[in-house]
């Protein structure tokens, strides 16, 4: 079968033959066609071999168990039950509580590997597009990690209290407070000192004595979050700074006509007490508006740990909101749709595991000289969410038939992604040339 996107282009004055000139989506490719009919009998044998990636015969064989490692996993739940215990005999349920962990620790592992590759590909001053689908991939791929790490606290409640406190006193001043993986995860995301809730009135980090892990936590705090990237990401989104469609100019005429329609709809309401509860709800809605299009107000929310995002920021992201069904805007929007997953699973992990600890030891000090339970509990609050203003987006939101209309030429660049290093027709691909900010490019102040 013809392959549908090659063609042979003829000359007229020339023998059509098999090695005619192939066009490639349109483009003449003869080195390609070479190559192809090399492979098949037609022409000569090409001299460049692609590399075979294989080990030297030097090496060790490959097999299923020295790939993975498995004599060292395998061999590292060591239950301090079969150590201590007088009659030398372990206790079951600690094998259970070993390996829950362990497969944690894994996994976070995963997490940190992902959230990395994310950073770099937003630690880019200039953005490519393609880069869209590695993005929600890898996203995707947290998001059900996360969505394993919930339900597999499910597995560790089919121990018993009971069970638990046979070994438990063996465990004492470990604490699971100690998973420098989970901080790092917490850091690289974006979440702040100032956030978290003081534990035994010290800083997090003295749980980590060891240099290895203080440089590790130091590091994670120096480096951009991915928090601060997206932040950037989103202040480049284009038609914030369009001369022919300026959406924050548009979006605040918008929310002033819906304010209006809302009150004239609340001041025809005849039934007196539902008239002045529905004015109340008018004036609560317009004081909610005014949070985000007043700069000021923004900043003060800002200050006093309100709302993180900068004011640009957030209108990048309420636009990519308001227009997503636009085929530049559909990556975006699945992005922040997926940040916003991976908070709320953190949020539920962190739920589990606390009704976990309050079945498993109710009211008592955790093992590492926490509140246990108490302090647990403050964990689970919205401070913790890193892209709480992604959530609080919603209230920002206006009914479809008040959104500002795109202009023919934003519906245009809307629909066609741009490419760093490619160019249509006669276009220029100089920045400073062309003076566009699409593709996310660096804002320029």
């Amino acid at each position: 079968m013809a392959c549908p996107y090659a063609r042979f282009v003829e000359n007229d004055t020339e023998t059509s033959t098999a090695t005619a000139r192939l066009t490639v989506n349109g483009s003449v490719n003869n080195d390609a066609l070479a190559e192809i009919l090399s492979l098949t009998g037609y022409g000569p044998t090409s001299s460049v071999k692609p590399e075979l990636k294989r080990l030297p015969s030097s090496d060790e064989l490959v097999n299923y168990s020295n790939y993975l490692q498995l004599n060292k996993l395998l061999d590292s739940q060591l239950l301090l039950s079969s150590k201590h215990n007088q009659n030398k005999t372990p206790v079951h349920d600690e094998h259970l509580f070993i390996i829950i962990h362990q497969t944690f620790e894994l996994w976070f592992k995963q997490i940190i590997w992902e959230i990395d590759s994310l950073r770099d590909i937003f630690g880019n001053k200039l953005i490519d597009e393609t880069h869209m689908f590695v993005s929600i991939n890898r996203l995707q791929r947290c998001v059900h990690i996360w969505h394993l790490l919930c339900d597999q606290i499910s597995i560790l409640e089919t121990m018993t209290p009971l069970d638990f406190m046979e070994f438990r006193s063996y465990l004492s001043p470990a604490s699971g407070f100690q998973s420098l993986q989970f901080r790092l995860v917490e850091n690289k995301l974006g979440l702040t000192d100032k956030s978290r809730v003081v534990y035994n009135q010290t800083s997090y980090k003295n749980a980590f004595p060891v240099t290895n892990e203080q440089t590790q936590l130091l590091n994670s705090l120096d480096e951009p979050t991915l928090f601060t990237l997206i932040e950037r990401w989103l202040e480049r989104t284009p038609g914030l700074d369009d001369t022919g469609f300026n959406f924050f100019e548009g979006y605040k005429q918008s929310v002033a006509q819906y304010i209006k329609f809302l009150q004239t709809n609340a001041e025809s309401e005849p039934n007196p007490t539902a008239h002045q509860a529905a004015l109340e709800d008018v004036k609560k809605t317009a004081d909610t508006f005014r949070s985000l299009i007043d700069e000021k107000f923004h900043q003060q929310l800002v200050a006093r740990g309100e709302r993180r995002m900068n004011h640009r920021a957030m209108h990048g992201a309420l636009m990519i909101m308001l227009y997503r069904e636009q085929p530049r805007f559909q990556g975006p929007y699945q992005i922040l749709s997926l940040l916003m997953d991976i908070d709320a699973l953190i949020t539920k992990w962190r739920y589990n595991h606390l009704i976990l600890v309050q079945r498993q030891i109710g009211n008592k000090q955790g093992t590492g000289g926490s509140a246990g339970y108490s302090y647990l509990r403050s964990t689970c609050s919205d401070r913790y969410k890193v892209f709480i203003d992604l959530f609080n987006l919603a209230s920002f939101l206006i009914p479809r038939e008040f959104i500002p209309k795109l202009t023919n030429e934003m519906r245009i660049r809307l629909s066609v992604a741009k490419v760093h290093g490619t160019s249509n027709g006669n276009e220029s691909t100089d920045e400073n040339e062309s003076g566009s900010t699409d593709s996310f490019q660096p804002v320029k102040h």
